[in-house]
C-alpha cells in the first residue's frame, strides 16, 4: 500500500521497551473507587444512584446526558458511599462531582445486555449498544464513539482507520492489546465498519511493533476488506488527522472533519471495547494502562478498573524507585500533569507515567533566539515562535488569524526548541481565552437578546394596556350617551300643564298684602 509523506514531526526517545514486553496483568479489586461523571468530551453524565445503593458490575450508575455524552457504570460491585467532589484527574487539580463506591470483592455481574449478532444487526443497532456500553475514543480523545458511528449517516464514508500507531514514548498498552487479542481487535474493527457502511478497514500501526504487525495481519487475513499497515515511526503519527494524510495522500481541510474527505478514526482498544459490547453485552468498566516511567520500580501493562485511584496502581508495580518529578497521565508529549496521586483513572487514560528529572527535561527558559526550529517540525505547517509571541502579549486574535486553533498541542515544538521556552503552555492559555472569549460574547448576544425580547414585551404590554383603557373610554362614552338619550326621551314623553292652571299659578305669583310702595301719594297724604 503506497504511504503518502507529512511535513514536520519528531524522534523522540521511545523508551517503550520498559513494558513493551510486560503481559496485560489484571489488577485486585480495590476497597474504594471514585468514578468522575465527566470522563468524556461533551456533557457529564447525571447519576442515577443514591448514598446507600448497592450496585453490580456492569449497573448504570451515570445516565448521559444531551447528544454528546456518555453512560458511566459501575466497575464491579459495592455500595455507594456518596455521591459528592473529589479531586479529579487534571491538571487544576479542583474537584468534580463523583461517585465513591465502597467495593464487597465479590465483582458480581448484573444483568447484561444480551448479546447482538453483527451479521443480522442494522447500523444503528451497532451504534446504540456501543452507545449504551458508555465506550468513549480510548487513545485519549474520550470522544462519545457512538456519535462518531453515526457519522454514516450524514457523510459519504469510504474507509475506516484503526490506530494502531501509539506514536507516544512509553506507552505500549495498545501493542500489547494487539498482540494478545488479535481477534478481539478484528472482530471488533468489522462491527465498527458496518456501523458506519463502509468496506474498507485499514489497522496503521507503526514500524517499531513489528510483532503487533505480524499477529494482526495473520487475523485478519481471512477478511480481505481489512488491511493492515506499517507506518514510520515518527511522532505524531498517530494524529487522526495526519495519519489520514499518510494513508491516503487527503489532507483534512481546515475546520473540517476527517469524515468530510469520507474517512473516519477509531482506536484500536475501542475496537476491543466495541467487540466485548456487541458480542458479550459488557459496558466499558475497564481498560488497559501502561504505568512506566523512570521512577517506576516495575513497569507494568495492567488493566484496572475505571475509579480506581494513580496511587493504587502504582503501589502494585511496586512503587517508585525515587521520588518522581513529574507524575503524569498519558504520554510524555500530550499527557496531562497530575497533582494529586489519589485522582482516579478515568476511560481515557491510558498510560501512567513517573518520571525522573532527567526524563522531563526540565530546563530554565531563555529568550527566543528565531532558529525556526518549532517551524520546522510543526506538523500543521504553523509558526509556533508567532504565535507564542503573540499570546505572550495577548494578542489572541492575531494568534488566531496564523492558526492557533489548527494547533494540535502535540509538544513537537517544545521538544526541539533550544531555549526551553514553554511554547505548549502558551498555545493551551491561548486556547483557553478563546473559548472564553467565544463565551463572554455568547453571553453578552444571550443578554442583548433576552434584553430586547424584554423590551418588545414591555411594548406588547403598553399596547395591551393603551387598547384597554381605549376599549374601557368608548364603553364609558356609549353608556353616557346612552343614559343622555333616554333621560331626553323621558322628557319628551312627560304630559303638559293646563291653561287655568297656569294663569293661576302666574296670580299666585303677584303679591298680596305687604308694605305699601314709598313714593305712593295717597299713602303720603294719609300720613
Amino acid at each position: 500500500m503506497k504511504l503518502f509523506k507529512i511535513r514536520g514531526g519528531v524522534h523522540p526517545e521511545g523508551r517503550k521497551r520498559l513494558s513493551a514486553d510486560k503481559q496485560i496483568e489484571i489488577l485486585p479489586i480495590p476497597d474504594l473507587l471514585h468514578i468522575p461523571f465527566r470522563q468524556h468530551i461533551g456533557e457529564p453524565a447525571e447519576p442515577v444512584v443514591k448514598r446507600g445503593d448497592r450496585v453490580l458490575k456492569g449497573q448504570l450508575i451515570a445516565k448521559a446526558k444531551g447528544p454528546v455524552s456518555a453512560p458511566i457504570h459501575a466497575p464491579t460491585s459495592g455500595r455507594v458511599l456518596a455521591v459528592g467532589a473529589f479531586t479529579a484527574p487534571h491538571p487544576s487539580g479542583l474537584p468534580a462531582r463523583t461517585i465513591h463506591i465502597l467495593t464487597d470483592g465479590r465483582d458480581e455481574w448484573g444483568e447484561r445486555m444480551p448479546s447482538l449478532d453483527p451479521e443480522t444487526a442494522s447500523p444503528s443497532e451497532l451504534s446504540q449498544r456501543v452507545a449504551d456500553a458508555g465506550i468513549v475514543g480510548m487513545g485519549g480523545a474520550a470522544f462519545p464513539s457512538a456519535v462518531k458511528l453515526n457519522l454514516g449517516e450524514r457523510y459519504n464514508l469510504q474507509t475506516l482507520v484503526i490506530n494502531g500507531a501509539e506514536c507516544e514514548p512509553y506507552l505500549t498498552c495498545d501493542d500489547r492489546l494487539m498482540r494478545e487479542f488479535p481477534e478481539r481487535a478484528v472482530d471488533g474493527c468489522r462491527i465498527m465498519a458496518k456501523a458506519l457502511r463502509v468496506k474498507r478497514v485499514i489497522v496503521a500501526i507503526e514500524t517499531n511493533k513489528p510483532e503487533a504487525i505480524d499477529i494482526l495481519t495473520k487475523a485478519a487475513a481471512e477478511y480481505p476488506e481489512i488491511t493492515i499497515v506499517g507506518v514510520p515511526t515518527r511522532y505524531p503519527m498517530g494524529s487522526e488527522k495526519h495519519l489520514v494524510q499518510t494513508l491516503t495522500g487527503k489532507e483534512t481541510p481546515s475546520g473540517k472533519l476527517t469524515a468530510d474527505i469520507g474517512v473516519v478514526v477509531h482506536n484500536v482498544a475501542t475496537a476491543c471495547a466495541v467487540h466485548d459490547a456487541v458480542r458479550k453485552g459488557k459496558p466499558l468498566v475497564s481498560r488497559v494502562v501502561t504505568v512506566s516511567g523512570g521512577a517506576i520500580a516495575e513497569p507494568r501493562n495492567i488493566r484496572v478498573p475505571i475509579g480506581v485511584s494513580i496511587e493504587s496502581v502504582i503501589d502494585y508495580c511496586g512503587g517508585t524507585k525515587e521520588k518522581p518529578a513529574r507524575l503524569m497521565m498519558g504520554g510524555p508529549m500530550m499527557g496531562q500533569p497530575v497533582v494529586d496521586a489519589r485522582s482516579p483513572m478515568v476511560k481515557g487514560c491510558n498510560g501512567i507515567l513517573a518520571l525522573t528529572l532527567e526524563e522531563t527535561r526540565q530546563r530554565a527558559p531563555s529568550a527566543c533566539i528565531r532558529c525556526a526550529s518549532c517551524v520546522q517540525v510543526c506538523p500543521c505547517g504553523l509558526v509556533p515562535l508567532e504565535m507564542a509571541a503573540r499570546i505572550k502579549h495577548e494578542d489572541v486574535d492575531g494568534a488566531v488569524a496564523i492558526g492557533l486553533t489548527e494547533c494540535l498541542s502535540c509538544g513537537s515544538c517544545n521538544y526541539v526548541c533550544p531555549a526551553h521556552l514553554p511554547l505548549v503552555q502558551y498555545f493551551n492559555y491561548g486556547k483557553g481565552r478563546v473559548k472564553a472569549i467565544a463565551a463572554e460574547k455568547r453571553k453578552q448576544e444571550e443578554t442583548k437578546r433576552l434584553a430586547e425580547a424584554r423590551i418588545i414585551r414591555l411594548e406588547e404590554q403598553m399596547r395591551a394596556k393603551k387598547a384597554m383603557l381605549a376599549k374601557r373610554k368608548a364603553e364609558a362614552e356609549a353608556k353616557a350617551k346612552a343614559k343622555a338619550e333616554a333621560e331626553a326621551a323621558a322628557q319628551e314623553n312627560e304630559p303638559t300643564a293646563k291653561p287655568d292652571q297656569e294663569a293661576a299659578s302666574n296670580d299666585n305669583t303677584k303679591p298680596v298684602d305687604g308694605p305699601p310702595p314709598e313714593n305712593d301719594p295717597k299713602e303720603k297724604a294719609k300720613a
